[in-house]
């Protein structure tokens, strides 16, 4: 960093398995793939080209080379595996895979149904050639999902490969984990993690309050996913502690317990002057 700052909670180095943050990157181009990796790549562990972006993206083959010139690793979305998957297109998708030289794969159900024994089948077979990555929970906020079911559809999942299982949320942050509203589902996730590594797990959380739910209840280090590139510096702000959502959750506890006394005697004295 810049300069020294004491209290700053430790981030791992690249390349990490804990404290991800994957960018979604929606159509970025190329000049704007470019002020994203001078701003942000050194905060980026990996780019997911979202949904099926990457069948209509311009120069393609361009900006995956860009993206791990700079030390991140970029995947397609799982909704295009499934594209692939629904036409019984399979070996056609690693090939896909194969041409572009990705060494990490997304396996997800998100948009239809795919028998689980079947899923993890899919998912053992391609993590012998590759890092995979794969999503529990429905793009459909009609169709839920038990805590036992997400449970155990998760340890499954990474019995038979995955590197990490992604927790749904969708780009819009409304579904799987979260209410329509935005908020997390809290009895749904502490039953997660009361069975889940939380390292094994990818976060999607791309609202600014959903971030802050996640690092108040796991730390820096937690995965978090569907990031738009203008909020990857600004959510390392929240790991550190340098926003006013997280400032207080890493300093030490007489620190903060002073410093919000300052603020309850300053609020005190301004309520006096107002009356």
């Amino acid at each position: 960093m810049n300069f020294k700052l004491s209290f700053i909670p430790k981030r791992s180095e690249k390349p990490r398995n804990k404290g991800v943050t994957m960018m979604m990157d929606k159509g970025l181009g190329l000049r704007e793939t470019e002020h994203f990796i001078e701003a942000s790549a050194h905060l980026t562990d990996i780019v997911k080209f979202g949904f099926g972006t990457a069948f209509v993206t311009r120069q393609l083959e361009e900006k995956i080379k860009m993206y791990r010139e700079a030390g991140i690793r970029p995947y397609f979305g799982g909704t295009l595996f499934e594209a692939f998957y629904a036409r019984g297109m399979f070996k056609e998708y690693i090939q896909m895979l194969d041409k572009y030289d990705l060494d990490l794969a997304e396996i997800s159900d998100g948009s239809i149904i795919i028998p689980h024994d079947e899923k993890c089948k899919l998912i053992h077979e391609l993590s012998q050639s590759r890092t995979v990555l794969s999503e529990v929970g429905s793009k459909d906020s009609g169709i839920l999902i038990s805590p036992a079911k997400w449970v155990r559809l998760m340890k499954a999942e990474l019995e038979a490969g995955s590197w990490k299982v992604i927790a749904e949320g969708r780009e819009a942050g409304n579904v799987g984990v979260f209410r329509p509203n935005g908020t997390a589902h809290t009895m749904l996730i502490n039953r997660i993690i009361a069975n889940v590594k939380p390292e094994d797990i990818l976060w999607e959380a791309p609202q600014k309050n959903q971030q802050v739910w996640f690092i108040k209840l796991f730390g820096a280090e937690v995965n978090l996913g569907n990031i738009a590139p203008n909020d990857v510096i600004p959510l390392e702000c929240l790991r550190l502690g340098l926003r006013g959502d997280t400032f207080f959750d890493f300093l030490p506890k007489s620190y903060a317990d002073r410093l919000k006394q300052v603020n309850d005697d300053a609020d005190d004295d301004l309520a006096d002057e107002q009356e």
